[in-house]
């Protein structure tokens, strides 16, 4: 079905772009989505993914849109790419920094220009009895949320395969608990604040107050 738990956030997480921010970044953007909403809202995008598949399908998706901005897509690994300094107003990891050193967050700390704003909606695993409830909540609700997309989009009359992406990003288990990021965090990303999700998700927000 087509509930989708990274999409689910996507308004939350736009609420954390500063007002007349010019440039974002996307790391691990997979096909896009999330890119081209921030794109919509008038800034220049960047999109960084390691997946030559995904950056191919979000070019392709891109070129269909008419009007407006494209993100500009890029096939890199982040840690190997060199991040202008105090550059950009909003840097975004959507469920991807799992896939790298949680470190990395320095990197992005720095490409962040003054009054600029970092947000990770982050997956952990299950390790306490905190996080076990959180999770065993979260299934009725995730299975009535899926339900309803999908009467959605039946009643909408939208194939399946033009309501959503062919293409995936791949998939990696996470591998850090939630109480290790939020001291790793701390340390790296000073003031920062996190809060757990109900769809197996953090969030973590960051403002470089400059």
């Amino acid at each position: 079905m087509p509930f989708d738990h990274n999409d689910h956030y996507h308004r939350l997480l736009l609420r954390q772009v500063p007002r007349n921010c010019e440039a974002a970044l996307d790391v691990g953007c997979g096909t896009g989505r999330f890119a081209r909403r921030l794109a919509d809202l008038g800034m220049e995008v960047d999109a960084i993914d390691p997946s030559e598949e995904a950056i191919a399908e979000a070019r392709a998706l891109s070129a269909r849109m008419t009007g407006g901005r494209s993100p500009r897509f890029q096939h890199a690994d982040v840690t190997g790419v060199e991040l202008p300094k105090a550059h950009y107003g909003f840097i975004s990891c959507l469920a991807s920094i799992h896939h790298m050193p949680f470190d990395t967050v320095t990197a992005l700390r720095e490409a962040l220009a003054p009054g600029g704003v970092l947000v990770i909606l982050g997956c952990y695993p299950e390790r306490t009895r905190l996080d076990w409830a959180w999770s065993l909540s979260a299934v009725p609700v995730n299975a009535v949320a899926r339900l309803a997309v999908a009467v959605g989009e039946r009643l909408r009359s939208v194939p399946a395969a033009t309501s959503r992406e062919g293409v995936k990003a791949p998939v990696r288990q996470p591998a850090m608990p939630l109480a290790e990021i939020r001291q790793e965090a701390a340390a790296l990303l000073p003031g920062c604040t996190t809060r757990r999700l109900l769809f197996w998700r953090y969030l973590l927000v960051f403002h470089h107050r400059g």
